[in-house]
């Protein structure tokens, strides 16, 4: 059976209003903002504990993870949307949190991330392109401290700015490689002074990551305020605050730190809000959408990006310790594709189809490139978390590899469910749903994998061991220098957040399955002190991603009704 196109799909939908989204989850009409047809922002009262939702029982708290993905992803938002209509299917009122998509990927080769065929949220089209605006706010607050930074430079740098210092870099939401390394000011002098620098893509920048982490607008602007832009003459650190630049900041962010509400084809509430990258910075959906969502209903279903050697560690190690509340228990998303990519034996191109040979009959390879599923259900549990393996299931699966995904989780000792969502909505992710509820209502025995008083060489140190199976860590004398600069400036006693490559456990894109006998190698240090993270860069990283040979912004375009059209 061929399906419509997610679009086509979507366009179908017969949404219910919002206000009755919201109702449902126990927000009224005085915390909603309608934001046109099918979204609404929340207003920051609903976190009030003498509101409507703060006499209502926590959640049930569920992290939606994968094994090591492909180019072309497993499906692990398409999960969490299916896995929240079949819990409401079952009979568990249910709400979903997800990421708001980058328009870098969706104009790229990846696509949106509104889920897919029948476990989507809706407004597809809103949702994939603006929404309501928030990545651009995050993206005018960063480029504010960076023009406010470069007017204090030109006026005579009162702070006495080491300039080659400077560490904060301007922010675009669209891939564009042209823009990873520029120079500013490159006329008269009337124009500024001189400097080297450049762009990130929005999501990688640490305003996104601090705004997922804020709890209040309070906290955003203290966070905001922590900002390190740069060191003085004599090794000080120079923030947002002492350029007088996160207040003004804060105002533009403060309807940005409202979660968006949408819904997915079965009605299920999506909160949506916030977008850090996954494999550069925490690569979770916010705490203030997670704190609301706990309250709304019996399970909070929220993803984490790419494996859980990436999204699922920092969600558990960063953002975990500042909601202050602990997983339920884990979902781990495994295809039979991504699991034969592991064997070694293909290759897989974002762009291109799979190849010919990896579509063949092949429980073999499954098993070889379960050596993936088998150490990323064990990071689950390196937290204390109870893993459930969900089997997104593809037409070209044979159901001998299929049978192959579920003998490793048995053989690991943790439940396991075939999804079909993609073609059956909730309805082909009720046995998941129903294996998800059991495994929640085990005790949870969440715990951070390090302590916060250890030094940063020994976290990361502990995350490269336990996590990547990595045998040791080495560092440039630059990120030598940086650490030791961050220690001084009393940063030391934060998290870290390892960006490396999400396409394998490694941090060597090439090696499949769950390497070991290498070595981490970090080559960068940045101090994200308002996400409230050390930042550590590995391998060949990039924080602004290019666009391919055909990228999908060609296929995009209106038709005579006004309609989107090419959009996935």
């Amino acid at each position: 059976m061929t399906l419509p196109s997610d679009l086509e799909i979507a366009r179908e939908a017969a949404p219910e209003p919002v206000a009755r989204i919201a109702e449902r989850i126990g927000i009224g009409a005085e915390l909603v903002e309608p934001y046109g047809d099918g979204v609404a922002k929340i207003r920051l009262g609903a976190l009030d504990p003498a509101g409507p939702l703060g006499s209502r029982p926590r959640a049930k708290y569920v992290v939606v993870t994968a094994v090591t993905p492909t180019p072309l992803g497993e499906g692990k938002t398409t999960v969490t949307v299916g896995l929240g209509d079949g819990l409401n299917r079952i009979g568990r009122s249910t709400a979903v949190a997800i990421r708001q998509p980058s328009m870098g990927p969706v104009f790229g080769i990846k696509g949106g991330a509104a889920g897919g065929g029948y476990s989507q949220v809706v407004p597809m089209e809103r949702l994939n392109l603006h929404l309501t605006g928030d990545i651009h706010a995050v993206g005018a607050a960063n480029n504010l401290l960076a023009a406010l930074l470069d007017n204090h430079l030109f006026r005579g740098n009162p702070l006495d700015i080491d300039t080659d210092t400077v560490s904060l870099r301007r922010a675009l939401d669209i891939n564009d490689r042209a823009l990873r390394t520029i120079d500013t000011a490159v006329g008269p002098a009337s124009e500024g002074e001189q400097r080297r620098t450049g762009f990130d893509i929005t999501a990688a920048s640490e305003v996104m990551a601090l705004l997922a982490l804020a709890r209040s607008l309070p906290d955003l602007r203290e966070r905001l305020g922590r900002i390190i832009v740069a060191e003085d003459r004599a090794g000080r650190p120079v923030t947002a605050e002492a350029l007088g630049a996160a207040g003004a900041m804060a105002a533009v962010l403060r309807e940005a730190a409202k979660p968006n509400l949408m819904q997915t084809l079965e009605h299920t509430p999506a909160l949506v809000h916030t977008g850090p990258f996954g494999n550069i910075a925490t690569g979770n959906s916010s705490v203030i959408a997670d704190l609301i969502g706990l309250r709304a209903a019996e399970f909070l279903v929220t993803e984490a990006g790419f494996g859980a050697d990436m999204g699922a560690e920092r969600f558990f190690n960063i953002k975990c310790r500042v909601s202050g509340e602990a997983p339920d228990a884990a979902v781990v998303v495994a295809t039979v594709r991504a699991l034969k990519a592991h064997s070694g034996r293909y290759t897989v191109t974002a762009g291109r189809p799979l190849p010919d040979e990896m579509l063949k009959e092949n429980p073999e390879d499954v098993r070889v490139g379960g050596a993936n599923l088998l150490k990323q259900i064990e990071n689950c549990r390196l937290h204390g978390v109870t893993p459930v393996v969900a089997v997104n299931a593809f037409p070209t699966d044979h159901a001998s590899e299929i049978e192959a995904v579920r003998d490793l989780a048995a053989e690991a000792g943790v439940r396991s469910a075939v999804c079909t969502n993609v073609a059956d909505g909730g309805e082909g992710a009720r046995d998941l749903a129903a294996a998800v509820a059991e495994a929640a209502e085990e005790p949870s025995h969440y715990a951070p994998l390090y302590p916060l008083d250890a030094s940063l060489k020994e976290k990361v140190e502990t995350v490269a061991r336990a996590v990547y199976g990595a045998s040791g860590v080495s560092y440039s004398e630059r990120a030598e220098r940086q650490l030791r600069s961050c220690e001084r400036n009393g940063l030391g006693t934060l998290p870290v957040c390892i960006a490396k490559t999400h396409l394998s456990l490694s941090s060597d894109p090439a090696l499949r399955g769950a390497p070991t006998g290498w070595t981490l190698p970090v080559r960068e240090v940045r101090p994200s002190a308002g996400a409230g993270f050390v930042y550590l860069i590995c391998g060949s990283m990039q924080t602004m991603p290019g666009l391919g040979r055909t990228p999908a912004a060609l296929g995009i375009d209106l038709d005579d009704q006004g309609r989107i059209t090419g959009m996935y």
